[in-house]
């Protein structure tokens, strides 16, 4: 039974774990889902509802089991202009227009897009997210009672000491029990969840985003829809990928796009914001024992219950201990075996590694960091490439001819290393180019060879190409006019 098989291990491989690891999430999506409503310029229960709804939807939907998505600071980002200027329905229509895109993204199969992103631009990205993460608890840890500290330092204690004893509960988990306990007991005086911002106390419903559905609308909000898409799914692949390689497993990310597209087309319509998938929560998940998409549903079900009928006890909850969580999720992302790499991996990689950081943590910006480092990767690659190129040369006997001997690939970026490599002023009545070893790529390439050919014939001298492969001989045939009748008028027209 396939179905059965199929819902055991996406549903109910461990779902105890999933259960528990479902809760350590939910209570930390609190403080992060109002802090980004913060970011966004929206009421805090904007967040929250979005949280809810993106989480309990991908379960169901997204490719990933075991991967959480939720409101993001990527996203936020993005839409405060939005909200300042024309008010948060034109944000909630402009979710809804995001998971449209997102939709379309998912059937034109643009997570093959991912292919071109390198394990060190990857590298990079987690790097950064782990930096942010712990930027982002600076406001807890500056201008705090000095009590927050060896409250930090207990939770953190009990986060890395627990599991030696025991893995039965979570250890985030027990260091937020314990330090509620603790603080509420005593009464001391910390910040807590509540200070970050008031908890919604109805159910969210759905509704229309109360906007004009006209042209204009469609005009303000696409723009937006369209980088908030685009960056959703940049950081829900790459976390996808990172989920891939701490589980061993592998992710289906077309349905991860359309997963993530459903998810947000419902949330706009019950006042959430856009949202996609998080990697510190994610991680949280997976080091919880969190595996199968239960996880993902319980944290979605437990948040709603949490800030709607257990408000004031979740308003209570100090913001040390899930600050801890937060440091642990930090201190775990990092890879700190990259910072060693760096002296052993070859310079052009440590280069993409160390840009894609540095874009990302100075502009907070994901897609600036990510294309960065593509960019870079691609530059490094083509250049790499473009060394392993040769022509040689040896005279024929008598003197009246010369055979080249072309080796390595011609493209853009060695095609004027290939045209140098010819002597065109050497007195020859024919000249052979062998190509038997070369693989030609593009039009610069058929290009290259037309400026060739056509430059040894102007000074009377015969050319025969050979050697040419199939896939090079389809190439030279389609776009290369030196062969053509009309080949000095074609020539001369590039």
């Amino acid at each position: 039974m396939p179905f059965l098989t199929a819902l055991r291990r996406e549903w109910l491989a461990s779902p105890r774990a999933d259960f528990l690891a479902g809760l350590v999430v939910a209570l930390a999506l609190i403080p992060e889902a109002i802090g980004f409503s913060i970011i966004a310029g929206v009421d805090p229960k904007v967040g929250l509802y979005a949280s809810f709804s993106i989480a309990f939807i991908i379960a169901f939907t997204g490719g990933r089991p075991g991967m959480i998505s939720a409101a993001t600071a990527a996203v936020a980002v993005l839409v405060g202009p939005l909200v300042r200027d024309h008010g948060v329905e034109y944000l909630f229509a402009a979710t809804i227009l995001m998971g449209i895109f997102q939709i379309i993204a998912g059937f034109l199969r643009l997570d093959l897009l991912m292919q071109f992103v390198s394990r060190s631009v990857i590298t990079g990205f987690v790097n950064a997210l782990a930096i942010l993460i712990f930027m982002a608890q600076l406001p807890q840890l500056i201008g705090v009672s000095w009590i927050t500290y060896p409250l930090i330092a207990l939770a953190l204690a009990i986060i890395y000491l627990l599991p030696r004893l025991t893995k039965a509960i979570p250890s985030p988990l027990i260091a937020i029990i314990t330090l509620s306990a603790i603080t509420m007991g005593f009464g001391i005086e910390v910040n807590t969840v509540g200070d970050m911002g008031e908890l919604p106390s109805a159910l969210p419903f759905f509704a229309l985003p109360d906007v004009p559905l006209t042209f204009e609308t469609l005009a303000v909000i696409a723009p937006y829809s369209l980088t908030m898409a685009a960056v959703g799914l940049l950081e829900s692949l790459l976390t996808a990928q990172i989920v891939d390689d701490l589980t061993d497993t592998n992710s289906n990310k077309r349905r991860e796009c359309k997963g993530q597209g459903i998810a947000n087309f419902f949330t706009g319509f019950i006042g959430g914001m856009g949202g996609c998938a998080m990697i510190g929560q994610s991680v949280i998940n997976v080091k919880s024992g969190g595996s199968t998409r239960l996880s993902a549903l319980t944290a979605g079900v437990v948040l709603l219950i949490l800030i709607v009928a257990l408000g004031p006890l979740v308003s209570d909850v100090p913001m040390p201990a899930l600050v801890a969580v937060m440091i642990m999720v930090s201190i775990g992302t990092f890879s700190w075996q990259s910072v060693k790499n760096l002296k052993v991996h070859p310079w052009q990689s440590s280069v993409v590694m160390v840009a894609t950081v540095v874009t990302v943590v100075g502009t907070h910006d994901l897609a600036r960091g990510v294309l960065v480092g593509v960019l870079l990767s691609g530059v490094f690659f083509a250049s790499k490439v473009r060394r392993l190129f040769e022509v040689t040369s040896v005279a024929e006997e008598g003197g009246n001819g010369r055979t080249y001997q072309v080796s390595g690939q011609v493209f853009f970026a060695s095609v004027d290393r290939f045209v140098r490599a010819f002597d065109f002023k050497e007195v020859l009545d024919h000249v052979t180019i062998d190509v038997s070893a070369a693989h030609f790529w593009d039009i610069s390439a058929a290009d290259a060879l037309d400026k060739v050919v056509l430059k040894f014939r102007r000074e009377g001298t015969s050319v025969d190409i050979v050697g040419l492969n199939e896939a090079s001989a389809t190439l030279i045939d389609r776009f290369s006019v030196f062969d053509k009748p009309d080949a000095d008028t074609a020539a001369s027209g590039h």
